[in-house]
């Protein structure tokens, strides 16, 4: 196995989960077959318990893991199927060495850090390394592991004691580290300072590990002069630094990385090169060129409760963009905090309130996704009583369509106390209530998680599917007792779990497109294949759906 260390100095959020991810796709381009490994240094044995607001989405797998949503990335970029264990965490860590020790697995031995928990951490990367996660037999050929947070830090010192050893028992030839690093600009005297790069380099050589290749993050091109400084101080071939400098879209990464040959240096390192094909990037360049070159866009509202961050929707925004392109026009997404749409904010702050409304109405279509908890709850309900009166193009995913439901039974049902059991556990109306499989008393790992065969005995955006199958993350559902009054009034079922009690789509045949799923279809969105919902939504609020279900039935 060879191994492709990405790590990250400076400061976090420069993008390692990207340029990661970027590496793995020219790799794959030469012919190789690539798997990915995330380090997360936090205690969390999972990212599921964490607020998106802490850090950003929880990304769901088809094995059920809640991870970081960096393997969303990967997933994307690289067209793999991954498992939770390719999530490391400290907390998994300690759980499994904690969990041996209680056992007698080490024979009285005193359990300390090197070399227990550094073993466990080697043992680990080297046994979810060969899972092939491409749908092959056999293992890949190389593993990119991206180590979160900054070298440095005091958390990941475990880990980079632990890759140290790993770089040392593989051999060299089978270990090339990349590390990501900040290239700034100070104010006025516009100078790229590289002082902050050789600090970092500094202290990652002291702690063992040596970069064999430097990605400079800047805001523009890397000048000449600043890379032989680079080379000189750091100790890196001013051919092995890379720039990653700003991109109209992150398509053009593993462009950039192509362009500056950084896979010959990365095959060169591993002794691949003679096995490697060139890069064939031709349908990657074409896709980032066609996004480039696109002039017209489509207004879409995005109602929720984490709108701070963007981040805590991304994989709803790159399904967004995936849909988009394939109906050749750019996603304008609306951020409407659902809160600023309620009542009592006209009151506490009526400017907001007014912009929020403002923005909705000059929207194409809504989307609501999903989150927990009964703030903003109120502001979905109105979007989703706006787009369903205004026959306003909706989409709601996992809470989205719990909020339908209950904005139906209020308004046509007249069920004015209708609610969800999340809400409201003593509404007398409970038209989403809580799994019976569900947990009480423990947050982490306990919802229905990963994914799920549903049955779809007809719907036009599947096509002749007899089921889907798509991952879930939830533990509340619609009422099985509401069911047929719902249909009676007009609100229609048409995907149900494989017990045909568990209800995972509804829609409004009398609506232009108003669909609501249980499920969550932006996790298995790629850009060559975007999700079937995705894109029936930009087809209704770009007016072209009718005229492509048409064409779809006529074999055009």
């Amino acid at each position: 196995m060879k191994y492709v260390l990405v790590t990250g100095g400076v400061v976090s959020g420069l993008g390692k989960g990207v340029t990661a991810s970027s590496i793995g796709v020219v790799l794959k381009a030469c012919g190789l077959r690539v798997t990915s490994i995330k380090i997360d240094p936090y205690l969390n044995t999972d990212a599921g318990t964490m607020s998106p607001f802490e850090h950003g989405e929880v990304f769901v797998l088809d094995d059920g893991g809640e991870v970081d949503l960096d393997l969303g990335n990967y997933e994307r970029f690289l067209d793999v199927t991954l498992t939770k264990d390719n999530n490391i965490t400290t907390g998994k860590i300690f759980q499994f060495v904690i969990e041996k020790e209680r056992k007698g697995d080490y024979l009285g031995k005193t359990v300390q850090v090197v070399p227990h928990i550094t073993d466990a951490i080697k043992d680990w990367i080297e046994s979810v390394a060969v899972i092939p996660v491409d749908g092959k037999e056999g293992p890949a050929d190389v593993c990119v592991i991206e180590l979160g947070g900054t070298v440095g830090d005091i958390e990941s010192m475990p880990f980079i004691e632990a890759l140290r050893q790993l770089s040392f028992s593989v051999g060299q030839d089978n270990f090339c580290l990349v590390h990501v690093s900040l290239i700034p600009v100070i104010g006025v005297v516009g100078e790229q300072k590289t002082k902050p790069t050789q600090h970092s380099v500094r202290e990652l050589r002291a702690l063992g590990l040596t970069p064999h290749l430097l990605a400079c993050r800047s805001a523009q091109p890397l000048l000449e002069n600043v890379k032989e400084k680079l080379s000189q101080f750091c100790h890196v071939p001013a051919s092995n630094i890379l720039n990653i400098h700003d991109v109209p879209n992150i398509w053009h990464i593993p462009l950039l990385l192509r362009n500056q040959n950084a896979h010959d240096a990365i095959l060169k390192q591993l002794n691949l090169l003679s096995i490697a094909m060139p890069p064939a990037l031709k349908d990657w360049t074409m896709m980032a060129e066609t996004y480039d070159n696109l002039t017209n866009s489509v207004r879409i509202a995005m109602v929720g409760k984490y709108v701070g961050l963007t981040d805590s929707y991304l994989s709803v925004v790159k399904a967004l963009l995936h849909a988009c392109i394939a109906c050749s026009v750019k996603p304008s997404i609306d951020w409407i905090a659902a809160s600023d749409l309620e009542e009592d904010s006209a009151k506490l702050t009526p400017e907001a309130h007014a912009a929020a409304w403002e923005t909705l109405k000059n929207a194409a279509c809504v989307l609501v996704p999903g989150g927990f908890g009964d703030r903003g709850v109120r502001g979905m309900i109105l979007a989703a009583k706006y787009a369903r009166e205004n026959n306003i193009p909706y989409l709601g995913i996992c809470l989205g369509m719990q909020i339908a439901v209950i904005e139906f039974a209020r308004s046509v049902l007249s069920l004015e106390r209708a609610d969800s059991n999340e809400f409201n556990a003593n509404t007398p109306d409970p038209v989403v209530i809580f799994m019976p499989e569900g947990s009480r008393t423990h947050m982490g790992s306990t919802m229905r998680l990963g994914s799920r065969k549903d049955a779809i005995p007809y719907h036009q955006l599947y096509y002749c599917k007899t089921y889907v199958e798509e991952r879930h993350r939830h533990r509340y559902e619609v009422n099985p007792e509401v069911i047929e009054v719902l249909e009676e009034n007009g609100l229609k079922f048409v995907g149900k779990d494989e017990t045909g009690k568990r209800m995972e789509i509804l829609e409004l045949p009398s609506h232009p497109f108003y669909v609501g799923v249980q499920f969550h279809p932006e996790f298995k969105s790629r850009p060559r294949r975007p999700s079937a919902l995705f894109l029936g939504f930009i087809l209704a609020a770009t007016g072209k759906l009718e005229a492509h279900l048409k064409g779809h039935q006529n074999g055009i």
